[in-house]
């Protein structure tokens, strides 16, 4: 393997950074002994920039190149973007509806309009008062979900981001 450039970031298979290497995990560094990697980093991922400064967070993040693409917003180096899990909305969702069916005859394999129908084996038509069928009132169905987050990543396989502490200082090209 080739001498990294300082501040290069690759993936490493196993669970520790190898000599030379910091894992991007967030940690403040001080800057008396990362002097070259202070320059080259800043404070763009935490610290106070006078006695330490912070290496990147990958955990839990996906990283993502800085600037802006067709219709893309402009991204910053070191700017965190985004949540892991959401709450939607009412708003956010597209309208639809859920419409309760009923019946009077048994329900069939296919569950398709007869929810609430009775049973084959002889359950009595509960779903209904005797005499004229009528529809449900309009609060028997209420929305459902109780606001809880769910989770908003996509797919992942975790492995271990580590920074170059030691390397060749990259020019400006």
């Amino acid at each position: 393997m080739s001498e990294p450039f300082l501040a290069e970031i690759r993936v490493m298979p196993y669970n520790f950074a190898p000599r030379g290497w910091a894992r991007c995990d967030g940690q403040l560094m001080p800057i008396s002994q990362n002097t070259a990697l202070f320059s080259l980093v800043g404070t763009y991922y935490g610290g106070n920039g006078t006695s330490n400064f912070g290496l990147p967070d990958l955990r839990g993040n996906l990283a993502m190149g800085q600037g802006q693409g067709p219709g893309l917003s402009d991204r910053v180096i070191g700017e965190a973007i985004g949540t892991p899990t959401v709450t939607l909305l009412t708003q956010e969702m597209p309208s639809h509806s859920h419409g309760l069916m009923a019946g009077i005859t048994p329900a069939s394999t296919s569950p398709a309009n007869t929810a609430m129908s009775p049973t084959a084996t002889g359950g009595g038509n509960v779903y209904r008062a005797p005499g004229a069928a009528a529809p449900m009132a309009a609060t028997a169905i209420g929305p459902a979900g109780g606001n809880q987050p769910h989770e908003n990543r996509q797919p992942y396989l975790a492995l271990t981001f580590c920074i170059a502490l030691q390397g060749i200082f990259p020019s400006r090209g």
